[in-house]
């Protein structure tokens, strides 16, 4: 893949996870001003369905980031995005309040990430052996669950997922953040569409956590990496190590 194709394949994951419709060449060009020609662009996606990064749903349509070219733009392209300093405030301002109030983070907390990062939000806490949700709407929302088939599967995989809390948990071996995408999802039931972000971690006492993101593969990486990592750095200090639970985010993208 030369460095235009990279881009190529960049501009397709950033358009897609805006408008949830294939990418033709056309559009690449009014929206990104590739200094090329349309069939040169043609000609390119071609070569990127062809070495699997990307495919056309249908003859007529533009291309789709496969798990492939989802798992390339993530690990060379997409680099790191930090969170606003107005999201930073929010987060911090909203946790010491609940703390200070002695308020249990549970739905209150997660209906707050959900907020930020505009998915599916999950709490629990591994040692405690809480769990809660909050965004399960904004999922069911997203196109790609517009098929009842599908929607149904994946309402009955969420209305069950505290019972797949250690699936979480498995394989795990230190606080890293991983990324799976779609078939490489550890519940098998949402693999089809949907992608996780996973960030264990432990607060001062040693207790362990998890902090997660399910959402649409096209879901906003950068940005939801960023989240995660900010609330893990708050529940891992001492200003967060007393906060009473551990958070999972679960996500659709903005």
């Amino acid at each position: 893949m030369n460095t235009r194709q990279q881009k190529v394949l960049a501009a397709i994951v950033e358009i897609y996870t805006e408008t949830a419709l294939p990418v033709g060449s056309q559009v690449l060009l009014e929206r990104h001003k590739f200094d090329v020609s349309s069939a040169t662009l043609r000609n390119d996606m071609a070569h990127l369905e062809e070495e699997g990064f990307l495919y056309q749903p249908h003859i007529s349509a533009g291309r789709i980031p496969t798990d492939k070219g989802y798992r390339f733009y993530i690990e060379e392209v997409m680099g790191d995005q930090e969170l606003s300093k107005e999201e930073q405030r929010r987060l911090q301002a909203e946790l010491l309040m609940m703390k200070a109030k002695q308020t249990r983070l549970s739905r209150t907390t997660a209906k707050l990430l959900s907020a930020l990062s505009g998915n599916l939000a999950v709490m629990g806490d591994a040692s405690k052996d809480e769990f809660y949700d909050f965004g399960i709407k904004e999922l069911i929302e997203a196109p790609e669950f517009r098929e009842l088939d599908e929607l149904c599967r994946l309402v009955e995989t969420l209305d069950s997922l505290d019972e797949k809390f250690d699936v979480l948990l498995a394989g795990m071996k230190d606080d890293s953040m991983r990324i799976f995408i779609g078939e490489e999802n550890p519940i098998p039931e949402i693999s089809k569409n949907c992608s996780m972000m996973v960030a264990p971690y432990r607060n001062k006492d040693g207790e362990r956590g998890v902090l997660a993101i399910i959402g649409p593969k096209r879901m906003k990486y950068a940005k939801n990496k960023s989240l995660l990592e900010y609330v893990k750095k708050l529940l891992s200090s001492s200003s967060g190590a007393s906060l009473p639970v551990a958070i999972i985010l679960v996500k659709v993208i903005l």
